[in-house]
């Protein structure tokens, strides 16, 4: 009875009036594999929007929809895969190469922008719209994933070995998890696949030292699906760890030390190794302990009313605010009655905007769909017409697909491998389409569909405009046209959570996991559009910019000389880099803060920025911490709109403790 309720398919125990249970269940970007769901953007999209108050209500949302159908299958008797309560969400893995396909599922590759989209959304998953999770009922157990140092590739995960320096365990690849733990009441953290530095890590003295020791986390610890089975299994087909002699040894090592429950079908092993005496009967309490706390407080929770979930509905703002405009040569907006000719291998397909892990949407709006459709107050905004030739702009719907990017996948095309891809340019055919167009002489507008960094060297000169829609949900078709024509109200863009490389020979190999030479934070060379960048319908600047170190505030004051469109609100995004000389081992520089503004044009206003200490952090190799800097530390920080330096305004400071 009690080490069955150590898998993640939990049996009743009817004399005890202990119910069936089921712990895998999917919110991804809405309630997964559940039926009827909303689907909204895929993360990387929301990390575009870098507004994490609009990715708490997202999911503050999402845990109402949840408790709702957790009722329904209560009603009918339903504990299946899916029924229940407790989340493997979010992924907060960091995106540290464009070709990995699970990217997608990530808020980027900065652990500031992971971190805290993260924390927005184990908040509203856990305990909906509240900021002050103190004292609110569990409404949903959320899940951080994949830990640690899990990003592909997807073709060799079961094998896979991820070596990694002390250094940039401890500054790019632990923050995000370390800050949402110290910062939130999580509920659970699930191992990954691969090997961290030659031990799995479902199996891993080191990280389980790291999250229960240093920081003293109580809750509960998964193994990803079957990950167990690498460390053991002799599978001819697929290549795996094979670490330990038996499974049963396998399973004591996790069992035996910090792993609570298992996402596989590992009952049989654990058995055996507690009946051999190598898993303790107290250490399986202990177990049995921390599951029922918190399935009880999940579960025996009544259901609040939506209302007191979800303060507002999502505003359709987060599928419009995720896009990021990243060219605009006087093309768009476009204008009432433009006609336009439509082509492209995303043009008309309504599962592509659904990325992966996605629930089914009771409706979808492709791109076509979505620029037909478009009104304003005197009606239809567009026409489509059949031809290039007859065309006032030519719009190109390219990118890529979740068919093939996304896990483990079964694909092996030119570019692309299980899942992965294996450059970062767009399809050769999607060039010679967008060439091809180009001859027309029309203003052609690149819309891309992905869920990574794209190089778009071979294009960029071809397009007159350039607009990354990402995944973004059942409604993307209506939010794409949206932007294009942008009827009347709120000028909202995202800005790039990725670097998007000039090219795949950019990049270091994928299967090195050093940070030298990778993203915005370690990379010399000069990327094509820099982590942070993105255009707007607004033209802004930064007046001027202070900080406080008192406080560890900065205060930018920002203008809006003009927008394209009439009586036009701009939300300008304002980012603030953080540089220590102190450490030249460290990220050139790091993202610290964001703030938003809002204004007209001709119209100023002043962002203010509250900073955390946490992010000032650098790394000692004596002590293998994050340390805080030494008091008298000079440091620069950066205040602009994007992480390039040309964007940015420097304000020298010296670190006081």
């Amino acid at each position: 009875e009690v080490t069955g309720q150590l898998r993640f398919d939990a049996p009743a125990i009817e004399r005890l009036g202990v119910p069936a249970y089921n712990w895998w269940n999917e919110a991804l970007h809405g309630v997964g594999r559940a039926g009827l769901a909303r689907v909204y953007p895929m993360p990387i999209a929301m990390a575009a929007t870098f507004r994490p108050g609009w990715v708490q209500n997202v999911f503050a949302d999402v845990a109402a929809e949840a408790r709702q159908k957790y009722r329904a299958a209560q009603d009918t008797g339903g504990t299946g895969d899916y029924t229940g309560l407790t989340f493997f969400t979010p992924n907060i893995n960091i995106f540290r190469d464009p070709r990995w396909g699970r990217g997608m599922e990530t808020y980027g590759e900065d652990p500031y922008l992971t971190a805290r989209m993260g924390l927005a959304c184990v908040e509203g998953l856990q305990h909906g719209w509240e900021e002050d999770w103190q004292g609110r009922p569990l409404l949903t157990a959320a899940c951080l994933k994949h830990f640690a140092v899990h990003s592909g590739p997807e073709g060799t995960r079961h094998e896979f070995d991820s070596r990694v320096s002390d250094r940039d365990l401890r500054t790019t690849y632990l923050p995000a998890f370390e800050y949402i733990i110290k910062n939130s009441d999580v509920r659970q953290v699930m191992c990954g696949y691969n090997r961290l530095n030659g031990s799995p890590c479902c199996t891993n003295r080191r990280l389980f030292d790291i999250l229960r020791n240093e920081w003293h986390y109580n809750g509960l610890l998964v193994t990803d699906c079957w990950a167990l089975n690498d460390a053991y299994e002799t599978d001819t087909v697929i290549p795996r760890h094979r670490t330990h002699a038996t499974a049963a040894l396998a399973y004591s090592d996790a069992f035996g030390r910090e792993v609570d429950l298992e996402c596989g079908s590992g009952l049989p092993a654990l058995r055996e190794a507690w009946s051999a005496g190598i898993l303790p009967a107290t250490k399986i309490d202990e177990h049995v302990r921390r599951l029922l706390r918190v399935r009880l407080a999940v579960t025996d929770e009544p259901v609040p009313a939506e209302e007191e979930v979800c303060r507002e509905p999502v505003p359709f703002g987060i599928e419009r605010a995720s896009m990021v405009l990243l060219k605009n040569d006087n093309t768009l907006p476009l204008a009432r009655g433009t006609r336009v000719y439509l082509e492209g291998p995303n043009a008309t397909d309504t599962l592509m905007p659904l990325g992966n892990y996605n629930g089914t949407p009771d409706h979808t709006v492709s791109i076509r769909e979505g620029l037909l459709n478009i009104r304003d107050g005197k009606g239809n905004m567009l026409q489509l017409v059949s031809t290039a030739d007859s065309a006032d702009v030519i719009v190109y719907a390219g990118g890529l697909s979740p068919q093939l990017e996304g896990e483990e996948l079964q694909v092996d095309e030119p570019g692309f491998y299980r899942g992965d891809r294996t450059q970062i340019e767009l399809p050769a055919y999607q060039v010679a389409d967008i060439r091809r167009l180009k001859q027309s002489g029309k203003p052609l507008v690149l819309l891309l569909c992905t869920g990574s960094a794209l190089g778009l060297e071979e294009v960029v000169d071809e397009a007159d405009a350039i607009l990354v829609a990402w995944y973004g949900g059942e409604d993307m078709g209506s939010a794409v046209a949206w932007q294009m024509c942008f009827p009347a109200g709120r000028s909202l863009f995202g800005r790039l959570p990725v670097t998007f490389y000039r090219n795949t020979r950019q990049l270091p190999p994928f299967d090195d996991y050093a940070m030298q030479g990778r993203t915005y934070r370690y990379m010399e060379a000069e990327p094509l559009f820099p982590f942070g960048y993105g255009l707007d319908y607004s033209s802004c600047r930064l007046e001027k910019a202070s900080f406080d170190p008192a406080s560890l505030t900065v205060t930018a004051t920002v203008h809006a000389d003009s927008c394209r469109m009439p009586k036009c609100i701009t939300s300008p995004i304002v980012q603030v880099y953080l540089k220590n000389p102190s450490d030249p081992d460290g990220p050139r520089k790091q993202l610290v803060g964001v703030g938003e503004g809002h204004l007209f044009a001709g119209t100023s206003d002043e962002v203010s920025i509250q900073l955390d200490p946490f992010w000032f952090r650098q790394y000692n190799p004596a002590t293998d911490r994050m340390e805080e800097p030494a008091d008298g530390t000079q440091m620069t920080l950066q205040v602009g709109f994007s992480s390039a330096d040309k964007d940015l305004v420097d304000i020298p400071f010296t670190y006081r403790i």
